[in-house]
């Protein structure tokens, strides 16, 4: 029996990282694709790089993605990459629409053009609910985006159903909730909040500025939701799913952890910033990840302290590494 092979779009970033761990674990040879960039940024992938075979293109470039679909020959594709930060949506919405949104068409006609076999999992978003019309939120509840970088992931999630239901690919979305993680990006508020209570904490920062508190996510860990990914295209049949814990916690509860965590009173250090509130704000995200339970057999593992109290850590020890400091030494809190 031949190796199983996937090609995953995306692979320099956090659940890039996590889903080519787990392929290269269950014994998969392991393609990414890379956007050509002048500074390197592959070093989530940089302690399995020598295992993985990668491959120069861009979604905003249909010849390159053709090009290296045919080079890897993968049976599997995963479209993880994306214009992924919600407020560089209103200040970038076009490009965000190109690589979010056209981006998606792009790798759909690749595949059917080289090889309609391939099994093809596209990574929605819980955004695409915004102005949520039901709590919580299920594979059948109704859409309501409410910034840019959710109008376009809706589309790559309504081209995907329709390239399934035209060509008869088995092309599947999976509706991911917010997951994170120590890989996160520094600009995602979870990592924004645990990296920024680690600096307090080493006395390397002073405050904490963050914009609506009160907004609720269902957060979980990254490294989980990628196992998920995998067990979509191992189905028998392309079925969407939405995928997250079923519990909600707010921005506030998350600093809140974050700094009991290291013993520190947050109200001493965390300021309120209108300017990073959104133009339109999504108040409250909710998964009912059942079905996904029930059909795939998968359920979140990590709690949301956990999640949190792992990031810090994860921070901290960073963060020391890079100043050379010590908890406990003058300077530290």
């Amino acid at each position: 029996m031949s190796q199983k092979s996937a090609l995953i779009t995306g692979i320099t970033g956090q659940d890039g990282s996590y889903l080519a761990e787990l392929l290269l674990e269950k014994g998969y040879e392991v393609h990414g694709i890379v956007r050509r960039s002048s500074t390197e940024t592959s070093e989530r992938i940089a302690h399995i790089q020598e295992d993985l075979h990668l491959h120069q293109a861009d979604l905003l470039d249909q010849v390159s993605l053709e090009t290296a679909i045919r080079s890897a020959r993968p049976r599997e594709i995963y479209n993880l990459a994306a214009q992924s930060f919600v407020p560089t949506s209103w200040v970038q919405p076009s490009l965000t629409g190109e690589y979010t949104a056209l981006g998606v068409t792009r790798m759909l006609d690749a595949i059917r053009t080289i090889d309609p076999d391939i099994r093809f999992y596209q990574a929605s978003s819980s955004e695409m609910f915004g102005r949520v019309t039901e709590v919580p939120q299920s594979e059948t509840t109704d859409f309501y985006p409410r910034s840019p970088y959710a109008v376009a992931k809706l589309y790559g999630h309504w081209i995907t159903v329709n390239y399934r239901e035209s060509y008869d690919l088995f092309a599947v979305s999976g509706i991911l909730f917010n997951h994170e993680s120590p890989r996160r990006g520094r600009e995602f508020v979870t990592r924004k909040i645990t990296e920024t209570v680690a600096r307090i904490k080493l006395g390397l920062q002073d405050e904490l500025k963050l914009g609506n508190v009160e907004a609720k996510r269902d957060w979980g860990y990254a490294a989980e939701y990628v196992d998920a990914m995998w067990r979509m295209l191992q189905s028998e049949d392309p079925v969407d799913y939405v995928i997250g814990t079923g519990v909600q916690n707010s921005v506030r509860e998350c600093y809140e952890l974050a700094f009991s965590h290291v013993g520190l009173d947050p109200n001493d250090f965390v300021a309120t910033d209108k300017k990073l509130q959104r133009p339109a704000e999504v108040d409250t995200l909710l998964a009912d990840a059942s079905k996904a339970e029930r059909e795939l057999g998968w359920r979140a593992q990590t709690s949301f302290e956990q999640l949190v109290c792992l990031m810090v850590d994860a921070d901290l020890e960073a963060q020391q590494k890079a100043h050379g400091i010590r908890v406990g030494e003058p300077g530290t809190r």
